[in-house]
């Protein structure tokens, strides 16, 4: 019994570290999601096209930064004022705002699983400062839009987003298609950027706005000065 504990004691620690490990490897090359994963495993179709971030409409970058993470540039992987907020809103019996930045998000996406638990939270919350830390904020946010799901059938990647919605890559996207993409991106089962209703068409319109005032180039100046 001893034994049996030793080595499920190990094991755990194995799994525990193996994302601070993996992390230092996807500092290159086009790693996956655990939801792609998944998919392939269950014989679900899976399309994703990896597209450097240097190669796409600059556009669609900054729009997903406003709509998603507005102080991507600034915070250290996890927005403790957005959590702070999130928690009020809590107390207050709204249950219904999230406060994941892009970093929680890529961290949920290659290690964890989806749907809400203080577990997985627990877990993602130490593993986006890690992130932040050892990685760029361009390849935090290059591994952002290539692994967040982007259709409602498999469709993973902006490449493989703008593709299915609009015919054409990511490298071509204007900044109505950008925001649009953005609008959809919380949840691509019940959003269409390809067949916008009404309210997709007024959020897209608003990220649109929120776009112009984001500057890549700070998290350029970020990523140097960490």
């Amino acid at each position: 019994m001893r034994r049996f504990v030793r080595f499920a004691f190990v094991l755990v620690l194995l799994l525990l570290a193996a994302p601070y490990v993996l992390t230092l490897v996807y500092a290159g090359g086009h790693p996956v999601s655990t939801l792609m994963l998944w998919r392939w495993a269950t014989g679900a179709p899976v399309t994703r096209q990896w597209m450097d971030l240097k190669d796409m409409a600059p556009v669609l970058p900054r729009t997903v930064i406003a709509s998603e993470d507005a102080r991507f540039c600034s915070h250290r992987g996890v927005d403790w004022d957005a959590v702070r907020e999130v928690l009020a809103d809590a107390e207050d019996g709204d249950v219904g705002r999230g406060g994941s930045t892009i970093t929680q998000q890529v961290a949920k996406n290659l290690f964890l699983w989806a749907g809400r638990s203080y577990v997985r939270k627990g877990l993602e919350f130490p593993l986006a400062l890690w992130i932040d830390l050892v990685l760029s904020k361009q390849r935090i946010l290059e591994l952002y839009l290539n692994i967040a799901e982007w259709g409602p059938s498999g469709q993973f990647g902006a490449n493989a987003g703008a593709s299915y919605a609009f015919g054409r890559s990511a490298a071509a996207l204007s900044a109505r298609e950008a925001a649009l993409l953005a609008a959809m991106l919380p949840n691509p089962h019940v959003r269409s950027a390809r067949k916008p209703g009404p309210g997709l068409r007024r959020l897209a319109g608003t990220y649109m706005a929120r776009a112009r005032s984001v500057d890549l180039a700070a998290c350029r100046r970020a990523s140097r000065d960490s």
